[in-house]
């Protein structure tokens, strides 16, 4: 596994964009292909796999058809270490924003 908490935005997104592409080649899919089962563009497949941008539920459709939602599943998750971890995280879910009222800044 590399450790890539020491690089720039676009160094890891070229990674990932490497192991997509790698992925995709393991499985003897084209892009074409994937898309189609993704139910998105060739292009958009291209686009990833270059690394321009592309919208957020295009990576989680082709994660799906590769079989790596799993993968996904865990990227937001909180990180609980202790009790007061477990209660600040379940406060922040409940709390609610209030709406401004008209005419305040």
């Amino acid at each position: 596994m590399l450790d890539l908490s020491f690089s720039k935005p676009s160094e890891v997104v070229k990674r990932l964009c490497e192991r997509l592409r790698t992925e995709r080649l393991a499985l003897g899919m084209t892009q074409a292909e994937l898309a189609g089962r993704a139910g998105i563009g060739t292009n958009t497949v291209s686009n990833l796999e270059a690394g321009r941008n592309v919208g957020f539920e295009s990576v989680v459709r082709v994660a799906m058809v590769l079989g790596r939602i799993k993968d996904l599943e865990g990227l937001f998750l909180p990180r609980l270490d202790s009790i007061e971890d477990i209660r600040r995280y379940e406060n922040s879910a409940n709390r609610l924003r209030m709406k401004r009222k008209h005419g305040s800044a």
